[in-house]
């Protein structure tokens, strides 16, 4: 797998369901921890594994040739569902670095974006056509070109679109922390002003736990 702020270029493997949602991308029981770590364990565990928790090898991304995936082909609706954020910091830590479908659900959509995982919105005949150039392995790679705004696989290419912010936010390699942090000398600026304008509000908390501790002493 190749890939860089500009480009993703990986293993592809198709999940063709409509409406797979969060619920299924992780279930319940993983969402018990109190941070991010070991998500991976919990994606798409029922259809990766059986009741008795064994790998179903009918599943494609058990299979040998598709086990390092980094783009999954989703159906229409990928992700809808509760708005839970694991799913997405989950398929992170799996590898998987982008997702190509139809449509998706709109909070999912934002969680991704956000978090670093490339989402790719591309018409029903398009998304067919990768599924079935992605089917046998000797094929199963896509390149996302983002300075392209393209993505090209055995047989295809496809022009697609994100927002402004969104695309460069991918070129430059940051989730939404990181863009925010570039507006870091302008949210300084107004803050100083603020504090100039209003200084009876700065560090209230602060002094007002000062005052309290100073009376119970």
């Amino acid at each position: 797998m190749k890939s860089d702020n500009h480009r993703i270029d990986g293993i592809a493997a198709a999940i063709p369901l409509a409406n797979l949602d969060t619920d299924q991308i992780m279930p319940k029981q993983f969402l018990r921890g109190i941070d991010k770590s070991g998500l991976d364990r919990g994606v798409l565990y029922d259809m990766r594994f059986d009741e008795t928790g064994q790998p179903r090898p009918d599943f494609i991304l058990n299979q040998h040739a598709f086990r390092r995936t980094q783009i999954l082909l989703g159906g229409p609706n990928f992700g809808c569902g509760s708005s839970r954020e694991h799913a997405v910091w989950g398929l992170l830590q799996f590898g998987i670095k982008a997702i190509i479908a139809s449509s998706f659900g709109e909070i999912f959509y934002s969680n991704a974006m956000n978090n670093g995982l490339l989402l790719v919105a591309l018409d029903v005949p398009q998304v067919t056509a990768l599924m079935a150039d992605v089917a046998a392995p000797e094929t199963a790679r896509l390149t996302i070109d983002l300075q392209a705004m393209v993505v090209r696989s055995h047989q295809h290419e496809f022009s697609f679109g994100l927002s402004p912010r969104h695309r460069e936010m991918f070129l430059q390699g940051q989730d939404l922390i990181g863009a925010s942090m570039t507006h870091l000398p302008a949210i300084d600026r107004f803050a100083q002003e603020h504090w100039q304008r209003h200084p009876w509000m700065k560090d209230v908390a602060r002094q007002t736990r000062s005052r309290l501790d100073t009376v119970q002493g």
